[in-house]
């Protein structure tokens, strides 16, 4: 038996901060998640690379961020450069077995090529992905990929006589993206991806070889189609109301003004009345947040399920890691979705680490990213280093001042007081500058306060420096 330890990596999308119980969420109670906060290191401050799934995955996989991964789009063909170090590969060298149960989205998905009534082949998809150094790898590409494309849980959901219905509802616009799954639970994305992490965990042969275990759940990303059985476990007088302000998007120079009143870029245009997500009713809204609570009910039940089996498996010996891709509006501001988001909706997610053998529970407030997991995993796999934006948190005694988020057309900087955001595309050009020590709830734009122009020229100056490292020290 290997003294290295099991690393298992556990992965949401979507998943605010703030929807956990153990980050003081009421909506919900998370219990299984909450276990890894009270036997680890629960990370305060920590903060996405961009507010869209794929180029906030390839930093997870590269410990880059994605002007240095050049993966920065979900919709640009620009494939990750596999001749990047990346988790599996680097693992892989220092001798670790390399698996990965559900979502990957390493590369851009052709969803001009999706057809409403019918499901297309993937196989090139799930090649790539092994390409990068998977060793096994049972994919579920994303709730509406896997309605898209046929992927190892869509083949299944098909076989079992649900991917029409789930397909349909995922298409259905009139539904919001908000609808009860149309199936039993296990059929469920997210069950079948817990269900069968937990079982690989517990079935994966000893060998000589120690094991990397990347699970990925595609919720609570939407579509929101929770169980019906789990809207139970919400607790709606604990559900947070939708922060907005009357007027605050009216200014044609905010980020979301066209998102709110039609035509933008946020996710939660695509399917409200007239493309504005002003025109979603009270009800939709509690609809839609109730769904997405549920979901997180869902993860944490199979998340629970997956540490049984580390614990049977491995003991003490494993490094447990649960975060997210990035977080989710869910209302405030009156849009969901992530597009262009710098507010801390988005930007700031969890992170809850066990290191092996932790059994006393510790708090991080420092400032931590997603390119810092790579060196932490590389570390606690005894891997030879590689050059990378990240740190291993294990090995932190000091903490950046600063952190980034990219997109396509998108650049924002924080240092935790205040945020510089820039946007620029379809012809327009957003600035915003937001003061979390005045606006905590971030309505007001200050780029015009003349007031707070060091600050506004400090964090120019920083985002100069991300993006061209000579200009600052």
């Amino acid at each position: 038996m290997s003294e290295k330890p099991a690393i298992i990596f556990i992965t949401c999308d979507e998943m605010r901060l703030d929807t956990l119980s153990c980050y003081g969420g009421t909506a919900v109670d998370t219990p299984n998640i909450d276990s890894l906060m009270h036997q680890g290191t629960k990370y305060e401050n920590c903060y996405t690379v961009s507010p869209l799934c794929l180029p906030a995955r390839c930093s997870m996989l590269t410990g880059l961020y994605p002007h240095n991964s050049g993966a920065y789009s979900n919709f640009r063909r620009c494939p990750l450069n596999q001749n990047l170090p990346n988790i599996f590969t680097e693992l892989g060298k220092a001798g670790y077995a390399t698996s990965m149960i559900g979502k990957c989205h390493f590369a851009p998905v052709p969803y001009d090529e999706t057809k409403p009534d019918r499901t297309l082949p993937y196989d090139d998809f799930k090649e790539y992905y092994m390409s990068l150094g998977i060793d096994h790898l049972e994919l579920q590409d994303d709730k509406q990929v896997s309605v898209w494309y046929y992927d190892d849980y869509s083949k299944e959901l098909d076989r079992a006589g649900y991917l029409k219905e789930y397909r349909d509802c995922t298409w259905n616009d009139s539904l919001g993206k908000v609808f009860p799954f149309p199936g039993p639970v296990q059929w469920h994305p997210d069950a079948w991806v817990g269900d069968h992490g937990a079982h690989f965990i517990e079935a994966v042969s000893s060998g000589e070889k120690p094991q990397f275990t990347w699970i990925s759940f595609s919720g609570p990303h939407y579509p929101f189609d929770a169980p019906q059985e789990y809207y139970g476990r919400v607790n709606q007088d604990g559900l947070p109301s939708c922060r907005r302000r009357e007027g605050e998007l009216e200014d044609a120079a905010r980020i979301h003004h066209d998102s709110y009143f039609g035509g933008g870029h946020i996710d939660g245009c695509g399917t409200a009345p007239g493309h504005a997500c002003r025109n979603y009713t009270e009800d939709y809204w509690k609809r839609l947040q109730i769904s997405y609570y549920a979901n997180i009910a869902l993860i944490d039940d199979e998340v629970g399920k997956i540490l049984e089996a580390v614990k049977k498996r491995y003991g003490e010996n494993a490094l447990v890691i649960f975060t997210a891709d990035h977080g989710e509006m869910l209302g405030n501001h009156g849009v969901w979705g992530k597009h262009d988001c710098a507010y801390d909706d988005v930007w700031r997610i969890p992170l809850l680490v066990r290191f092996p053998g932790q059994s006393e529970p510790a708090v991080c407030r420092g400032m931590v990213n997603l390119t810092d997991i790579l060196p932490t995993c590389l570390a606690a796999g005894g891997a030879q280093p590689v050059v990378c934006d990240g740190r291993a948190l294990q090995e932190r005694t000091e903490y950046p001042a600063y952190t980034f988020s990219e997109s396509e057309g998108f650049c924002a900087v924080t240092d935790g007081s205040c945020k510089y955001v820039h946007v620029q595309k379809d012809g327009h050009n957003h600035r915003e500058f937001l003061d979390l020590r005045s606006d905590p709830e971030e309505f007001e734009n200050q780029m015009d306060n003349p007031e707070l122009d060091g600050d506004k020229a400090r964090l120019m100056e920083r985002m100069i420096s991300h993006f061209m490292p000579h200009v600052l020290p």
